[in-house]
């Protein structure tokens, strides 16, 4: 299946590294977080990815445009054009990557919705690009085709600061984005979505189209939205703070979403 990461947001909460770079070329170890979510979905052989860019997209296609020459040694023969020898090769042989400008300010909604043409299939994969986690994505997807529904969202369990879901069973029957205060001790959202292409009929290419304030509050009072429990490891790089715990656990070697 194909994978959209969203990669147009500010990052505001993270504005001592966003200030200079987006939020998905923040570092874990010596690779962006991006590169880390991109991992994670290969390896369930998840290759085909779709990465809406706003915010200083420039940079992501740059760190792609010349992720050969970064990651490989070379010998190079000045004044020929296309006269570089690679002298080795890298696990991410196989990746492709389509990079779309989908504005500076687009919310959420209005980017999936630009990048519709270049989603192929009738079933695809989307996430954020700044959270990882060890899903298991190949019972995600059999959890999306066993209920028939439009969209799965991965329902995690850390402290109530973003989306909250409210439940029958596994069925969503509403979404709250970000809510101000949470007693409720539930599920929230981790984001790595699994949809069918109707959602793009929820959406639109307006720039004011948001995702969750939208759509998914549209998919669960409709009853197309259902849960994928995730009870393993989920962090999200929303803050100072969390850069530096996504550092620290990948710099001690036990980083639980490094299934590589």
């Amino acid at each position: 299946m194909q994978v959209v990461i969203l990669c147009g947001g500010a990052g505001t909460r993270l504005r001592e590294e966003t200030e200079y770079r987006p939020k998905p070329m923040v570092y874990i170890g010596d690779r962006p977080i991006l590169w880390h979510i991109m991992k994670i979905y290969s390896c369930y052989g998840h290759k085909d990815f779709v990465l809406p860019l706003g915010y200083k997209g420039d940079m992501i296609k740059d760190y792609f445009l010349h992720y050969e020459v970064m990651n490989n040694d070379f010998t190079i023969k000045l004044g020929q054009q296309e006269a570089c020898q690679f002298h080795n090769s890298h696990q991410e042989m196989d990746w492709k990557i389509t990079l779309a400008n989908t504005g500076q300010d687009t919310l959420k909604g209005g980017r999936i919705k630009r990048i519709e043409r270049y989603v192929e299939s009738d079933t695809f994969l989307l996430t954020y690009g700044d959270g990882v986690a060890d899903v298991d994505i190949d019972k995600l997807v059999e959890f999306h085709l066993s209920h028939g529904k439009i969209a799965t969202i991965t329902g995690v369990d850390p402290i109530a600061r973003f989306g909250e879901l409210g439940l029958d069973g596994n069925l969503v029957t509403s979404f709250r984005e970000k809510p101000e205060a949470s007693k409720s001790g539930g599920l929230i959202n981790g984001g790595f979505f699994v949809l069918n292409r109707e959602i793009f009929n929820y959406l639109s290419p307006d720039e004011n189209c948001d995702f969750e304030f939208g759509a998914l509050e549209e998919l669960a009072q409709a009853g197309e939205l259902m849960v994928y429990n995730h009870k393993g490891h989920w962090s999200c790089m929303d803050t100072l703070r969390d850069m530096t715990y996504l550092n620290k656990i990948w710099g001690e070697d036990r980083a639980p979403w490094r299934i590589w």
